[in-house]
C-alpha cells in the first residue's frame, strides 16, 4: 500500500481526468446536437425556413435553445483550463478538511453568462428576421452590415476592453487568486465573472455567425479554434491581432463601394 501522499495524488489524478471526461462528453454531446439540427435544416422534407415564416413563442424558445448548446460547443473547450484549475483547488482544500463546492457548480455560473446572450442573440436574429436581413438559411443578406461586423470585429481585436478580458481568460490562476469566494454561491459568482469576462473577449467573434451563417458549422469550427488558441497558446495574443487586420480588410473588400 502506498504512502498517504501517493493516495492523495492518485485520487487527485483519478479526479482530474474524471473532470476532463466530463467536459469532453458535454463539449461532444453539444456537436452532435448542433451537427442534428444542421441536418434536418438541410433536409429536403424538412420544415420551413424561420426566415420564411413568423416567429411563434415555439419558435424563439427552440433557437435560444440552438444558441445555448451552440455556446457551449464553442466556449466549453476554452474554459476548461480554468474548470480544471478550480477543481484542482477544490480537491486539495477538501483534503485539508475544507469542502468547496464542486466544479459543475462553478461551470454553471459560466455557462449562465453564455445562456444570457443566448437569448440576446436571438432577439437580435428575431429583429433582423423581421427587417428581412435574413435569409432562410439564416446568412445576412445586406453587405453592408456583413462587412461592417467584420471591421467591428477586427478593429475590437485591438481595443484595451478585448485584451483586459483576455488576459484574464489566460491567466486561469491569476484569476482565481484575485476573485475567490468560498461557497456556492462564491462558486456561481466566479463563474459569472470569468464568462464576463470571456464574453467581453469572444461576443464580437459570435456575431460572425450572422454574416457566414448562424448553423454554418465550418464557422462554427474555425471560431471555436481561434478562440481556444487565443486564450491557450503562447502567441496567442498575436494570432488575434492578426486575425483582427485580416478580418477588417475582408470587411472592406465586404462593403460594395462601387455604386449599383
Amino acid at each position: 500500500m502506498g504512502s498517504s501522499a501517493e493516495v492523495q495524488l492518485r485520487l487527485a489524478r483519478r479526479d482530474r481526468w474524471l473532470l476532463t471526461a466530463a467536459l469532453i462528453l458535454v463539449t461532444t454531446l453539444a456537436w452532435a446536437d448542433l451537427l442534428h439540427m444542421a441536418a434536418t435544416m438541410q433536409a429536403p422534407m424538412a420544415p420551413e425556413p424561420l426566415g420564411e415564416q413568423a416567429w411563434s413563442l415555439g419558435d424563439a424558445a427552440a433557437m435560444v435553445a440552438m444558441w445555448i448548446v451552440m455556446m457551449i460547443a464553442m466556449m466549453v473547450p476554452s474554459a476548461a483550463p480554468m474548470v480544471l484549475l478550480y477543481g484542482a483547488v477544490a480537491r486539495k482544500a477538501r483534503d485539508q478538511g475544507t469542502v468547496l463546492a464542486p466544479s459543475v457548480v462553478f461551470l454553471s455560473g459560466y455557462l449562465l453568462v453564455w445562456s444570457a446572450f443566448s437569448v440576446v442573440a436571438t432577439l437580435l436574429q428575431w429583429g433582423l428576421d423581421q427587417a428581412a436581413l435574413l435569409s432562410p438559411m439564416l446568412v445576412l443578406s445586406s453587405p453592408w452590415i456583413g462587412g461592417s461586423i467584420l471591421i467591428a470585429a477586427g478593429f475590437y481585436q485591438f481595443t484595451p476592453a478585448k485584451h483586459a478580458c483576455l488576459a484574464h481568460c489566460r491567466s486561469p490562476v491569476h484569476f482565481l487568486s484575485g476573485h475567490w469566494q468560498p461557497g456556492w454561491c462564491g462558486a456561481v459568482r466566479m463563474g459569472l465573472e470569468h464568462g464576463l469576462y470571456c464574453l467581453g473577449c469572444c461576443w464580437i467573434l459570435m456575431a460572425l455567425l450572422f454574416v457566414g451563417g448562424v448553423m454554418n458549422l465550418g464557422l462554427i469550427a474555425a471560431i471555436s479554434l481561434f478562440v481556444l488558441a487565443e486564450k491557450l497558446l503562447p502567441f496567442g495574443v498575436w494570432a488575434g491581432r492578426l486575425a483582427g487586420g485580416g478580418a477588417m480588410v475582408a470587411g472592406l473588400l465586404m462593403l460594395p463601394l462601387r455604386p449599383g
